[in-house]
């Protein structure tokens, strides 16, 4: 790993946000708050995808067998976008897309977004009552599906009042999906069929796009109660891309690499880009930055070694057990990942032990890890290079444009008191202000008012901050185990778990308990070959946190833990099957 210069992250902010550069800073109204925002901020993401156009015959997609250069996928885009306008998507509508990962997924998003409608990315893996919801909760007019999407939906779709139109794409290149039975009411067509229904269409339409118009309906996990669909504008999208940019190039400096100088980036998309993370912080940022998206179908480790090998993929991560598994591969050790120069992740809270394996893995490689939400469009803060070498346990500082605050987690003011308990040892609910921050959540007033006050966004962490202005997520407010009135934040015992050599996962999860209210529970995936005890786990959380923190019960398993697609544990369900049961 390329070492510090010398020159402070805070040094390096100061150089970026001077007055006249790259990352000059301004203000602007928005939805009644004054925000601090980018000054150089592309004004819609139909700019970002404009600015495209020039990377030309660079490679842009990869996708198994097929490759897709900037230029045919900008005439792709904007074919498919004056298809939507022959079938009446114009500005506001709503456009849903439910399907894997797939090149027509992107083709999709960017056409919505070009004509001024709203993408509504639907999550792939939901239920056929999970899917009908969201297309009828968000009022979309026409679905982009895949074909299982299509399936699910079969004799459904009729019912959904707002929806007018489907789309169908195939996983099966040569085959069109079988639609007959689909609906009636509902118009369902091929993919390849509307994109061949006309001539092949050169230039976007001429649709004005104003900055704090609707661009994104992203619906948020739904660890609890039915998904609340997070409405984002083009400047939230934006200021995303902008923040990410920013905190790239702030590394850069801190390493002693000239911004920009280095080759196009190879990133391996190996999150869905139904989600925040794969859509906003890197389908967008690749896009402006001519980066090259390396599409798996599905993830699993050993094709992920494959493709870092022969795509020379620059860039990989996801969510922190994503990287745990690739480095676990019995195939690492025979694959070439000497292209690889950053290792980067988020979406749930990562072990110190991991940035010490990356280090020890990618010699020349920057490892990151980052906090967002789908409320922020992901990125608010980053920690990357020598910062995150030297505080693993930290999410990073936040970016210029974004402030941060600790409240008290019974707070019931709209704005952070000015009074409040301050410090680096003061935890408390963390809240984010910023032009990141959506607007709310679709048609819920009272969730709304509830979480967005004044320009900010409760988050629902708990959390601290340094004196340096380094977050740490201490836990999900939701998620504190309360023993016997001490209050024991899994994450810190689950990051002792991780020290341990023959844990490959774990969660930590409270256990009702007569007297104490509850007590620790660890579900432990033991690394394949290795044998550990409860005994010995119980000693090894002693010897680094306070007693009251050792897991009373263990429960070991052998499958995968269930996670949401963010790469969440589902706790839930982990109470459900081994507390509850």
């Amino acid at each position: 790993m390329n070492e510090p210069t010398g020159v402070t992250s805070d040094e390096a902010t100061a150089q970026l946000i001077a007055p006249g550069s790259r990352f000059e800073m301004t203000t602007a109204m928005v939805r009644g708050v004054e925000t601090r925002v980018w000054a150089h901020a592309p004004g819609s993401l139909r700019d970002v995808l404009e600015l495209s156009k020039g990377y030309g015959d660079r490679t842009f997609i990869v996708y198994e067998d097929e490759r897709y250069t900037f230029a045919e996928h900008f005439e792709l885009v904007a074919t498919m976008a004056q298809r939507l306008i022959d079938r009446g998507v114009g500005p506001g509508d709503r456009v849903a897309i439910a399907m894997r990962n797939l090149p027509e997924w992107i083709i999709s998003f960017w056409a919505i977004i070009s004509v001024g409608a709203v993408a509504v990315p639907l999550n792939a893996w939901w239920t056929t009552d999970e899917l009908v919801y969201g297309l009828d909760d968000s009022g979309t007019v026409v679905a982009i599906l895949d074909a299982e999407r299509l399936g699910r939906l079969s004799g459904h779709l009729d019912a959904i009042a707002g929806l007018r139109g489907v789309i169908v794409a195939s996983e099966s290149r040569d085959e069109i999906p079988k639609m007959a039975a689909a609906a009636q009411r509902v118009t369902v067509e091929a993919y390849t069929e509307v994109m061949t229904s006309g001539p092949t269409v050169g230039d976007l339409p001429q649709t004005p796009i104003d900055p704090d118009q609707d661009a994104t309906i992203f619906y948020t996990s739904g660890t609890t109660g039915r998904p609340k669909g997070a409405v984002g504008s083009h400047r939230n999208s934006a200021s995303n891309l902008m923040n990410l940019f920013f905190v790239s190039t702030r590394t850069s400096l801190r390493v002693g690499e000239e911004p920009g100088q280095s080759s196009p980036n190879h990133y391996l998309l190996s999150v869905p880009l139904f989600h925040a993370t794969g859509c906003q912080a890197i389908l967008v940022v690749n896009t402006a930055a001519g980066g090259t998206l390396v599409m798996m179908h599905h993830f699993d480790p050993e094709r992920a070694l494959e493709l870092i090998e022969r795509e020379r993929v620059t860039t990989f991560g996801g969510v922190p057990t994503m990287v745990m598994r690739i480095l676990d591969s019995p195939d690492f050790a025979i694959r070439d990942t000497s292209s690889v120069r950053n290792v980067s992740y988020g979406g749930a809270p990562a072990p110190p032990e991991l940035v010490r394996r990356i280090t020890a893995a990618f010699p020349v490689g920057q490892p990151g890890n980052g906090y967002g939400m789908t409320e922020t469009s992901a990125a608010t803060a980053m920690n990357s290079g020598p910062d995150y070498v030297a505080r693993p346990e930290s999410v990073g500082q936040a970016v210029p444009v974004v402030d941060v605050a600790i409240v008290p987690e019974d707070y019931e003011g709209s704005s952070p008191a000015p009074d409040r308990p301050i410090g680096p040892n003061v935890t408390g609910e963390l809240w984010i202000k910023g032009p990141n921050v959506v607007r709310g959540y679709w048609n819920r007033p009272v969730e709304t008012a509830a979480v967005f006050t004044d320009g900010w966004v409760h988050t629902g962490d708990v959390a601290r901050i340094d004196d340096e202005g380094f977050i740490y997520i201490v836990d999900r407010a939701k998620d504190v185990i309360i023993r016997g009135g001490e209050n024991i934040y899994s994450v810190e015992v689950e990051a002792a778990l991780f020290e341990h050599p023959a844990v490959a996962d774990c969660a930590v999860i409270g256990v009702p308990h007569p007297v104490l209210s509850e007590e620790v529970g660890a579900v432990i995936v033991p690394r394949p070959g290795m044998e550990v005890s409860a005994e010995e786990l119980s000693t090894h959380v002693a010897e680094r946190l306070a007693g009251f923190n050792v897991p009373t019960h263990y429960y070991f398993t052998d499958e995968p833990l269930p996670r949401n697609p963010a790469g969440k544990v589902l706790k839930r369900e982990l109470r459900t099957a081994f507390v509850d049961s």
